[in-house]
């Protein structure tokens, strides 16, 4: 399939970008000198996939280049190719190890179950803690077809609400006529796409020396899953300092988390320890940027809200990512990308058919890049007008902006391929060695013209670091 360069004004992802530009209050010209090629379908779903996707990676370029021209008085071109934008949309499907796929996991509890009356809840068990709350409540072993026989005796919304009262992971399958009627999607309708506030007073601080636009920047990623990784990984990409922050005992993605921490350092903090909290404030203390997707409120309990940061560290960059939102009543509820696209409608099929989630996790990726995106507007703000400054949004945010592009028809989409011929994905791959042995993985997608976005770190497993910042570079 031939790509074409869309010109301002006459395809849906330029669109996009200057919707993006527009909230930033960036000048419309930031758009002018990016080129985004080739349109939807790549895949076969009626979702949009290259017009918002293509769009965010692009404004990440957008950010970049100005942060670039604060630095050294002059511009970049920036390039995103659609196809690939479409790819990196579901990123860690390409990750291989010693030119293999990681295998998949054989327990596989992460499901849809049918209920009582035919409809379907989706059980996110990825996490151990959070696959022991969910057959807890249905008193189930851990088996498949034991939980597929407890789940069948329960209407959807009784257990939803069981397995979030007990601080599990589940949510019933809605259509989007079932998710409009909902008060979270009128919140999350209502609240910005992209949230980029100033939260307190400091001085103006020029960005720190080096040959590209993030070098020498200290960004601490306390982040899981794919949304938060990705924010501090495109960081990385334009040449920051990233440390990973994890806790040895907590559950982990597995072989994905290898995709999302190439270009980290990565280290253990156990913050309920004296040890720990002193540890991470040390960290604070000359950190640019600190990025968590934990819900709302959680760190605030241990001295970390973005308030108390912006006491700490004058001038950080406070980066956080919900999945419904800051509000409404489901603001304090778990979720992952699965789990809003089986609130959303994303993944309903009617008259009772097993659902099925986009061949994409886009609502993951837009969110993330969104989320590094505002960073560096942020960092860019900082050095104009000095300042703290917050940045935030949310999974079920990035799905209503996702929906909103419109949709597909079947006419259009149903004859697209499910993957990239196997020469066009090589093409966009790039491989490394690490600690655990030869890495292949997608390469970042925008293109600079004067700073080529890349990793200089190898992927390692957690905790592969003491927590401490490099060195700054000359």
């Amino acid at each position: 399939m031939a790509n074409t360069a869309t010109k301002a004004g006459d395809s849906t992802a330029t669109a996009s970008l200057h919707e993006l530009v527009k909230i930033a209050g960036l000048p419309a010209s930031a758009a002018d000198s990016v080129e985004i090629t080739g349109e939807d379908p790549v895949f076969p779903t009626r979702y949009k996939i290259v017009a918002p996707g293509a769009a965010c990676i692009a404004a990440t370029g957008v950010a970049a280049a100005e942060l670039w021209e604060q630095k050294t008085g002059r511009r970049q071109r920036v390039r995103v190719e659609g196809r690939a934008a479409a790819a990196a949309m579901r990123g860690s499907r390409y990750l291989k190890f010693d030119g293999k796929r990681p295998p998949e996991d054989p327990e596989n509890l992460t499901g849809f179950y049918q209920l009582k009356d035919g409809r379907w809840i989706y059980l996110h068990c990825n996490f151990f803690n959070l696959r022991d709350r969910n057959i807890s409540v249905l008193g189930a072993p851990r088996d498949k077809a034991a939980v597929a026989s407890a789940v069948a005796k329960w209407d959807g919304l009784e257990l939803e609400n069981a397995i979030v009262e007990a601080n599990g992971c589940a949510c019933f399958v809605r259509s989007e006529e079932e998710w409009r009627a909902l008060p979270q999607m009128h919140t999350v309708a209502k609240l910005p796409l992209l949230e980029i506030t100033k939260i307190g007073d400091a001085p103006p601080r020029p960005l720190p020396a080096g040959d590209r636009p993030l070098a020498n920047v200290r960004v601490l990623d306390l982040t899981r899953v794919l949304a938060g990784p990705t924010c501090a990984r495109t960081l990385a990409e334009h040449g920051a300092d990233v440390l990973r922050v994890t806790r040895e005992d907590l559950a982990d993605m597995g072989p994905t988390d290898f995709d999302t921490a190439v270009g980290k350092l990565c280290t253990h903090i156990d913050l309920r320890t004296p040890a720990g909290e002193a540890k991470m404030r040390e960290l604070i203390q000359t950190c640019d940027v600190f990025s968590q997707s934990y819900r709302p409120g959680t760190l605030a309990k241990r001295g970390l809200s973005p308030e108390a940061l912006a006491e700490m560290r004058p001038g950080i960059v406070y980066v956080t990512l919900s999945a419904w939102g800051h509000e409404g009543p489901w603001a304090a509820r778990r979720g992952y990308d699965t789990i809003v696209q089986s609130a959303n409608g994303m993944a309903y099929k009617p008259n009772n058919e097993r659902p099925a989630f986009l061949p994409v996790s886009e609502q993951d990726y837009v969110a993330g890049y969104l989320l590094a995106y505002g960073a560096m507007i942020a960092l860019s703000r900082r050095v104009r007008e000095g300042g703290s400054w917050f940045v935030r949004c949310s999974l079920a945010g990035a799905g209503q902006w996702i929906r909103n592009h419109g949709l597909l028809e079947p006419s259009v989409y149903s004859k697209a391929e499910p993957e990239l011929a196997p020469d066009e994905l090589k093409a966009l791959m790039v491989e490394h060695d690490s600690p655990i042995g030869r890495v292949t993985n997608l390469a970042p997608v925008v293109q600079m013209s004067e700073t080529p976005a890349r990793w200089v770190r190898p992927a390692v497993p957690r905790g592969y670091h003491p927590p401490e910042w490099p060195q700054r570079s000359a």
